[in-house]
């Protein structure tokens, strides 16, 4: 079993291969996606791991090419996803123009443009917008990406019929030229569309953008990744400027940069910068309070301030303790006692923090001051100060004393952490959430891409089943010519048995003894008045040179005879000749020996005809 973390390591090996030799870096792309594309290019050529698959990369130099193509899955088409273009088309592109006067120049960007058609979508609905002459006047559409096979499509702005299958008639009409078997982009308006390439990781963004369209193109990016493309986008588009992007990208955890305009059709605005300063709260004045005779209010008084539900240290100005309420005892150990004590001999002075420079601060400048965030650590528990030092005047602006308040801001604390918390879960899951939807609409570019491959190959199957279909056609036509010659054949074949069964009838019914030899002299014929003359079977004698026969024919005076024979058409001679019979007995054989005439006359082999002569009594 492979280990996942030594596959992990080897994936990456091949990135930083790619990045190294051929410049382009896909670190920032989703692992799973982009291992997905990766591994199915390695299967298309045979690999089945990663080490084996750099070798590849290095000793073939279009496979780099094949892989660009494979993990850039370019499927788009004119007005993609009609409702969000008509959408744009509607609403978004009016409120563009409404915001600009009749002359002012409108830039658009289309980034991840691929074959070209999202550009030249941009460009009818604009033209459509304002008029053609205004368009070519007022508007540049600037098209990027990173593909240049995909980018030099683009530039030739010349599609098949299957490619503008979704625009209407009209549109065709009046935005493209048929030229051949392709509809090629009108000229004039070409030339307002600008084609480039742009790495949106690494490249510096286009400015002054009015329109950014880039349309299921995020998706293909990691977390990370996308924060930087958007940051780049918001930093391209001009004031209120607009962003347009795909189905899958819904920009849920940027809405600090770009707001929604649309969120359904994925439109958003650009987020103007946060003004900088701060607002100035002016309290108002308070009324003088009129002497009011009360009997006992100094007791009310030290009574309050000890009930007081939050902690408090007065120190006079010589920053003595002057007074200890309830809550400061309860929550510093602090007593009766320590009234009339220096602060700073006291360990609340820099538990749990430091109060001299604070202390000394408000005292000088007369000023309130506010430290936040002041965590004390007690007996396992964990509480949260907000302290307040106010300076304590008197009418005259001479310094009383300083007032130290401890706030108990734990329970606020623990709400701004739960609510931090609960925002951190919010933010993850609506990133959970737009990347399962990034992955199902790259998975759907994967299915459709594989669906075109497949219709693609299935016109190819269809191509070779009507090959086929022909060639079979063809071989049943040869099957039935051959059967015609197979038939012609054997009525040939029947008619050479008959002959060769009435060459045999004849030879046989011919007493005299007949051999037919070849042109070296090789018997091809021996009847059966031979075999009667000669005790030589028949079996035995064909195939055998004449000459090598031993027979009672004097052969050596019969040579010069047959090779006349052989060597003349029109010989022939009778002869006479001394010869053993196969019974033993002295006889004379009359020979008669011609030439084997072929059809062309010339001699191919000889004949010769033996009788025994009967002696008179």
């Amino acid at each position: 079993m492979t280990d996942p973390v030594l596959e992990d390591d080897e994936f990456e090996s091949v990135l930083a291969y790619l990045k190294e030799s051929r410049g382009f870096d896909f670190t920032g792309y989703k692992r799973s996606s982009l291992r997905r594309r990766v591994l199915r290019r390695m299967n298309q050529v045979g690999v089945d791991n990663y080490v084996d698959y750099i070798d590849q990369l290095q000793v073939n130099a279009d496979e780099f090419a094949a892989l660009f193509n494979t993990i850039l899955i370019n499927v788009t088409g004119f007005f993609r996803d009609p409702d969000a273009w008509e959408f744009l088309r509607e609403h978004v592109i009016p409120a563009l123009l409404a915001e600009r006067s009749p002359e002012e120049p409108i830039r658009v960007w289309s980034a991840g443009c691929a074959g070209g058609q999202e550009a030249y979508s941009l460009a009818i609905a604009f033209a459509d917008a304002i008029g053609v002459e205004a368009f070519r006047q007022r508007v540049k559409i600037y098209a990027t990406d990173v593909d240049e096979e995909a980018l030099t499509q683009a530039r030739h702005a010349a599609y098949t019929s299957a490619e503008v299958e979704g625009l209407p008639e009209a549109k065709l009409e009046q935005y493209f030229e048929l030229q051949g078997s392709r509809y090629c982009f009108r000229k004039d308006l070409r030339r307002s569309v600008i084609f480039g390439r742009n790495d949106l990781v690494q490249d510096a963004p286009i400015s002054r953008i009015d329109l950014l369209v880039c349309r299921n193109t995020l998706m293909y990016f990691n977390a990370e990744t996308q924060t930087k493309i958007l940051e780049r986008f918001h930093f391209a588009l001009a004031t209120r400027g607009l962003l347009f992007l795909g189905k899958a990208e819904m920009l849920l955890s940027h809405t600090r940069i770009f707001e929604p305009l649309d969120l359904k059709r994925r439109v958003f605005r650009k987020v103007a910068g946060t003004p900088s300063g701060y607002s100035h709260f002016v309290t108002p004045g308070v009324p003088t309070r009129r002497a009011i005779d009360v009997s006992g209010l100094e007791e009310l008084r030290e009574s309050a301030f000890s009930a007081s539900p939050v902690a408090q240290v007065v120190v006079t100005a010589d920053e003595i303790v002057a007074l200890v309420n309830q809550q400061a005892e309860i929550a510093f150990g602090l007593s009766d006692r320590d009234v009339g004590r220096s602060l700073w001999d006291l360990d609340v002075s820099y538990r749990p923090v430091a109060l001299r420079p604070y202390v000394e601060q408000a005292r000088l400048e007369r000023r309130s001051l506010r430290i936040k965030d002041v965590e004390w650590r007690r007996a396992g528990d964990v509480a949260w100060y907000e302290v307040h030092v106010n300076p304590l005047v008197d009418r005259d602006k001479s310094l009383l004393g300083v007032s130290v308040v401890f706030h108990d801001v734990s329970w606020a604390r623990q709400l701004l952490t739960e609510l931090e918390h609960s925002n951190r879960q919010l933010e993850s899951a609506y990133e959970e959430l737009q990347s399962t939807n990034e992955e199902l609409e790259t998975t759907n570019e994967e299915l459709q891409s594989t669906v075109e491959e497949l219709e693609t190959t299935n016109e190819e199957l269809q191509s070779t089943n009507e090959e086929l279909e022909t060639m079979n056609e063809e071989l049943q036509s040869t099957n039935d010519e051959l059967q015609t010659i197979n038939d012609a054949l054997r009525d040939r074949s029947l008619e050479l048995d008959e002959l060769n069964d009435f060459l045999e009838s004849v030879l046989t019914s011919i007493q005299a003894g007949i051999i037919v030899v070849d042109a070296e002299m090789r018997i091809k014929a021996w009847n059966r008045g031979a075999e009667d003359l000669w005790g030589v079977r028949r079996e035995e004698a064909e195939g055998a040179h004449l000459l090598n026969l031993d027979i009672g024919l004097p052969l050596t005076e019969l040579r010069p005879t047959v090779r006349d024979a052989l060597a003349e058409p029109d010989f022939h001679a009778e002869l006479n000749l001394n010869a053993v019979n196969r019974r033993g007995r002295s006889a004379t054989v009359r020979l008669v020996c011609s030439s084997l005439l072929a059809a062309n006359g010339q001699s191919q082999g000889a004949l010769l005809l033996m009788e025994e002569v009967r002696q008179t009594p």
